[in-house]
């Protein structure tokens, strides 16, 4: 009874040594999922990391980024489990057929199960902790946070990564099982070594994959208005995911057919034996390279958006907040502004609060919906841009300018609204385009509104004219008259910080508002700072998990090409011939998906640039450099991977 207590144990570990070929892998990135996951969570529970600078937004990014992790570690490990199972079903037939029954194997399984559990957790949560110091030291420098002293654990973290763990694996056990419970030995036999029969050219799906991909592409190139880029963009990724799987499982065994139609191509030593290998099995490899394709395409795009943003938070904060304290006065009457602002100046002198320079206009702004060469009154948000008014007085003291115009005459600036037309109708009425100006006193609301901008400078009577025209179309959801004063300092950063409690008092008193760059520069901080640190980790989790499928993928086929290169060296295939086609092979498929990733990126980009804009990141040379280098990179370390698994191949079909 005791030593058949212990022979499950024993040979659950033996197995596990035995295969290490295939379970260390799945072990190590098993232990890096579980340290991943537990410092996300870890931090976000991190009280300097939520009571700290910009700790709000963080916290929910981090928190976000846990989930996202979760879900994808499961699925990841789920995934791969199936490749460790698939290379033993041969040696589950043998000990049923030997007499050990299924519930035995599965007794075993459950220990083996126990084993990895173990491992990775214990793993995950000694390479979790041991990170989470210089993660948070990391994070703290992004946020601009004080480190704070000492080693910080958290319980709830621990708890999450066993609920995760203890989930992942008796999922796995269970599907496990499952397999065994609905095979017979003899189709356990079978599956653990028989080949798929050659797969039929699916021209359907190969077309639906085109027009799939396509559907996307034209999505993604086609999107200009930022509010509709948003939800445009979720239809272009579900269509490109969708049109990528389809045409990896049906284009590619339409393509491997139609080289074996070129003769000049297919008969030849090493293509012949790669084109006819790599079309029986297809249908498995493509699901595989699909998989990679995606999830290249993902560390892509988060590496290079979130590294964008990062790099350019401080344009972004000079456009969003154009002065050191920008001031929005909605104050109707003159009077009322000229004594607010004559308080500020007040305010001023007796805290002896520096300023350099001031900036003072009036603006209207208001939504329209583009249709053509003009403007028409809608309410529905997604067709909407904004239009930005000031009168030419106060373009001319604000700017420095000395323009001059008569009524049915403006000067344009375009922001994120390109127009080329000589004429602009607006509400039905049509005025000149005198001149585009390259010089517009700003005050950030362009920028903090999602919605195409244009910038109009306009006589005094014509801005009171477009007041009434818009008065009467949105009716109680018109706009009012603004006053906006800006002006900026040379104080250091606590002197700022003690002038916004000064001012606040007048928010009682006056229709006003004031923000301040430098506080602003929190939230900023906190939330791209944040997408950025969740890019790298997301990153780093999908990078691992396509060197992993790509990993098992070389040993699966290894082990399945591994007797017919034999027999094609016992028939006169040369040693140099069988590397030749092991590399034409590999080649064939493998940079597929680098490649697709790469066009995905680049389609894409229009969409993405689209969106960063509506976020505040004008410069496309900065997303455009960003993912520039973020492919040349990832390419390099894909070439890599390519040579490690290339001889990794290699051995086990020269054995």
């Amino acid at each position: 009874m005791r030593n058949s207590f212990f022979f499950y144990p024993k040979l659950a570990a033996s197995n596990l040594k035995k295969n290490s070929k295939t379970y260390v892998p799945y072990l190590i990135s098993g232990i890096f999922c579980a340290a991943v996951y537990y410092i996300l969570r870890s931090l976000a529970l991190n009280p300097s990391i939520r009571e700290g600078f910009g700790g709000g937004a963080i916290h929910s990014i981090l928190q976000m980024g846990g989930d996202v992790s979760a879900i994808f570690i499961v699925v990841l490990l789920f995934y791969t489990s199936s490749f460790l199972m698939k290379q033993r079903k041969k040696e589950f037939a043998l000990l049923n057929t030997l007499g050990m029954g299924k519930h035995h194997i599965a007794k075993m399984l459950a220990f083996e199960a126990l084993y990895s559990f173990l491992i990775t957790v214990s793993g995950g949560l000694v390479l979790g902790l041991a990170l989470d110091k210089v993660s948070f030291l990391v994070i703290s420098k992004f946020l601009h946070n004080d480190v704070t002293l000492g080693f910080f654990i958290a319980p709830p973290a621990i708890v999450h990564v066993l609920l995760l763990y203890v989930i992942l694996n008796i999922l796995i056990f269970v599907k496990t099982v499952w397999t065994l419970h609905v095979l017979n030995p003899a189709e356990l036999l079978r599956e653990g070594k028989a080949g798929e029969k050659e797969p039929k050219a699916k021209w359907v799906l190969a077309v639906l994959g085109v027009l799939a991909l396509g559907g996307g592409y034209g999505i993604a190139l086609t999107a200009e208005n930022p509010l509709k880029a948003i939800p445009a963009f979720f239809v272009a990724v579900l269509l490109v995911i969708l049109g990528t799987f389809l045409l990896f499982t049906a284009g590619s065994i339409a393509l491997l057919k139609l080289l074996r139609k070129n003769k000049k191509y297919y008969y030849k030593t090493n293509h012949f034996v790669s084109v006819s290998g790599l079309m029986y099995r297809m249908k498995q490899n493509a699901v595989g390279l699909a998989s990679i394709c995606i999830l290249s395409t993902m560390v892509l795009v988060m590496i290079s958006s979130t590294g964008s943003l990062m790099l350019g938070l401080e344009d972004m904060l000079q456009e969003r907040y154009p002065n050191d304290f920008n001031c929005e006065i909605s104050e109707a009457d003159p009077e009322r502004q000229e004594e607010l602002i004559s308080k500020l100046h007040e305010l001023q002198k007796d805290e002896k609060f520096p300023v350099e320079e001031e900036i003072a206009y009036h603006y209207l702004n208001f939504a329209a919906a583009k249709k053509g060469d003009e403007f028409v009154a809608d309410t529905d948000y997604m067709t909407q841009s904004l239009l930005m008014l000031v009168p030419i007085q106060d373009y001319n003291r604000a700017t420095g300018e000395c323009k001059t115009l008569q009524d049915g005459e403006l000067l344009v600036r375009t922001k994120r609204l390109e127009w080329n037309a000589p004429t602009v109708d607006i509400f039905g009425n049509s005025y000149r385009v005198k001149e585009h100006v390259s010089v517009y006193p700003d005050n950030g609301q362009a920028a903090s509104n999602i919605a195409d901008c244009l910038y109009l400078v306009c006589t005094e009577s014509d801005f009171e004219k477009l007041y009434d025209l818009q008065k009467d179309a949105y009716g109680p959801m018109a706009s009012e008259y603004k006053f906006y004063y800006g002006f900026n300092t040379s104080a250091n950063d606590e002197a700022q910080n003690n002038f916004r409690p000064v001012i606040r008092p007048l928010f009682n008193d006056y229709a006003f508002t004031c923000e301040s760059r430098l506080a602003e520069r929190a939230s900023f901080t906190g939330l791209f700072g944040g997408l950025f640190f969740i890019g790298i980790f997301l990153g780093l989790l999908f990078t691992m998990a396509t060197v992993l499928i790509v990993y098992y993928k070389q040993i699966s086929e290894g082990y399945e090409d591994k007797e017919r290169f034999h027999i094609l060296q016992k028939v006169g295939m040369s040693e140099q011939e069988v590397k030749k086609t092991i590399h034409s092979q590999v080649l064939t498929v493998f940079f597929l998906p680098l490649l697709f990733a790469g066009l995905h990126l680049s389609v894409a980009f229009p969409i993405l640039n689209t969106l960063l804009k509506s976020l505040g990141l004008m410069k496309t040379s900065l997303f455009f450099g960003a993912s520039l280098v973020s492919y040349l990179v990832f390419a390099a370390f894909y070439v890599a991977v390519y040579f490690i698994t290339a001889r990794t191949y290699y051995r086990i079909v020269k054995r």
